[in-house]
């Protein structure tokens, strides 16, 4: 398909409630929307880089750069055949894996829409709803942590994650377990522990979590795997994760028994199915995490989620555990079996909401081929 324009929109939305993880407190949320025009039709991307670089080395202000002085140069007027072609003209950019995975998921979009064909289709995905579970960030105390997961349990999540950071880990977890002696329950530290300092985690590791998710720093694969050898809990990697290289050094060095898959942290959709089949092969559970997508991400999420080998459920979540306004029509709802259906319309199967796009629109740039 022939490129025909690229548009960005800086855009920042409330969340229903303050979100706190290891890295910080988010009232609201920044990301930039794109969207690719090609013969006649839209395409939508969602880059999941947020304000401040905690997460991620990338934020909203250099993705921006990046997409708009480096990437666009690359697509624009040209004939991108798929999604493969797409990354190899943006190979020599190294990193920024939030800019070119955005790009990707509009031309996915993009070829969808053409070929009259979901994503779910596309990839290959089995399942017409996939299994998920919330994420809950950092309360004020324990008992606040409890009463938080009673809410969600309430509206019918089935599994949950709660964020952890040193001092705000082990009477927590021990509290909601407790209350819950049976829920699907695990833990995200979002690397705020040394090898050294992850020994308190003992404390929590008899407690059946379904999983302690990256608990060291991101470049600390073979800590991981020393850690691992000394826990019963699966640890669960995330930010180690960056490419289908990684992971396999991590299934080769056993430095956890489960991944979790971003696409936009691995550059793409194409490279987060790339991990899918790699772990599939070698018997690895994985998941699809969350960045607090709009409708844009969520659809794009849940059609990757709906492949075989995700047999954990994701932190995708419906619409409303975010926003109370998003950017698409369409809000994604918890069904009573902690399930969210998979879009089965053409691309990501999401239209957009121009005037609430409008709204929480920061700054907007169009680019064309001169």
């Amino acid at each position: 398909m022939k490129i025909d324009s690229l548009t960005l929109h800086h855009i920042s939305m409330p969340l229903v409630s303050p979100f706190e993880t290891s890295f910080g407190r988010e009232t609201g949320r920044q990301c930039i929307i794109l969207t690719l025009q090609a013969e006649g039709l839209t395409g939508y991307g969602e880059c999941v880089a947020s304000r401040d670089p905690g997460y991620s080395y990338e934020t909203s202000g250099t993705t921006w750069h990046i997409l708009k002085d480096f990437i666009a140069l690359l697509i624009l007027g040209q004939e991108i055949q798929d999604a493969d072609d797409y990354q190899k003209r943006v190979e020599r950019i190294r990193g920024h894996h939030l800019a070119k995975a955005a790009v990707e998921m509009a031309l996915w979009d993009l070829l969808g829409k053409r070929d009259g064909k979901s994503l779910k289709e596309m990839f290959g995905g089995t399942r017409e709803k996939v299994e998920v579970g919330v994420s809950i960030g950092i309360q004020e105390s324990a008992s606040a942590l409890v009463r938080t997961v009673d809410s969600y349990v309430e509206q019918g999540y089935n599994r949950v994650k709660i964020k952890i950071k040193p001092g705000r880990e082990v009477d927590e977890t021990i509290a909601v377990r407790a209350a819950y002696p049976i829920l699907r329950l695990q833990v995200d530290a979002n690397s705020a522990y040394t090898l050294e300092s992850a020994q308190v985690l003992k404390a929590i590791d008899d407690l059946n979590l379904l999983l302690i998710e990256q608990p060291l720093f991101e470049d600390d694969i073979w800590d991981h795997r020393l850690l691992q050898a000394d826990f019963k809990t699966p640890i669960c990697l995330d930010e180690s994760i960056v490419s289908a290289r990684h992971a396999r050094y991590a299934l080769e060095m056993q430095a956890c028994k489960i991944i979790n898959i971003k696409a936009a942290r691995v550059g793409g959709l194409s490279q987060a199915i790339a991990i899918h089949d790699l772990c599939q092969v070698q018997n690895m559970p994985v998941w699809c995490g969350g960045m607090l997508e709009t409708g844009i991400g969520r659809a794009s999420n849940l059609a990757l989620a709906s492949l075989p080998g995700f047999v954990l459920p994701g932190d995708i979540s419906a619409s409303d555990r975010y926003y109370q306004r998003d950017i698409t029509h369409e809000r994604f709802l918890l069904n009573a079996d902690s399930t969210i259906d998979v879009p089965n319309q053409p691309g990501l199967g999401v239209t957009i909401d121009e005037e609430a796009l409008k709204q929480f629109t920061l700054s907007e740039v169009m680019l064309k081929m001169q």
